[in-house]
């Protein structure tokens, strides 16, 4: 059984906290993919992950290429995970259901705490998931550093 892990942004932008998230995952030998509803948004990060310094390369690919079963990490509007992902990576409130975190390691969700649509959107997912009986964490960035405030 696997855990979700809310992740709400307030001091560091989304690609430096999914980056780091990334890192953590491959270093624990995971194939991770990231959900996004937006493929424009996907391109973006796509970008800025190639950009990243050298010692922080993070190998990945765009969902839609013959290579998608290879990618280490796989950037995908689909709910589909071709690259075997034992992490999953939620941004811009896609969708992740109950059965998604128990059959992974772990699923992260990544919102703006600057965004009060993007909020409401992860205290729905948190009372979904909860609900369902996925265990759930909420951290939080406000003071800086990251900090775990809730745990169900």
């Amino acid at each position: 059984m696997g855990q979700a892990l809310f992740y709400h942004l307030t001091q560091r932008p989304l690609e430096a906290t999914l980056a780091m998230l990334l890192g953590k995952s491959l270093q624990r030998g995971w194939r991770v993919a990231v959900r996004g509803p937006d493929e424009g948004r996907l391109h973006w990060l796509d970008q800025k992950l190639w950009l990243g310094p050298e010692e922080g390369f993070l190998p990945h690919g765009l969902a839609g290429g013959p290579h998608d079963a290879d990618q280490p990490v796989l950037l995908t509007p689909g709910e589909a995970l071709p690259n075997g992902a034992a992490c999953l990576i939620t941004i811009d409130g896609a969708a992740v259901s109950a059965a998604e975190v128990d059959t992974l390691e772990r699923v992260c969700i990544l919102f703006d705490g600057h965004d009060p649509e993007a909020v409401q959107q992860a205290r729905g997912q948190w009372k979904g998931l909860t609900g369902e009986g996925a265990p759930a964490q909420y951290w939080s960035e406000e003071s800086g550093r990251w900090e775990m405030k809730a745990e169900s």
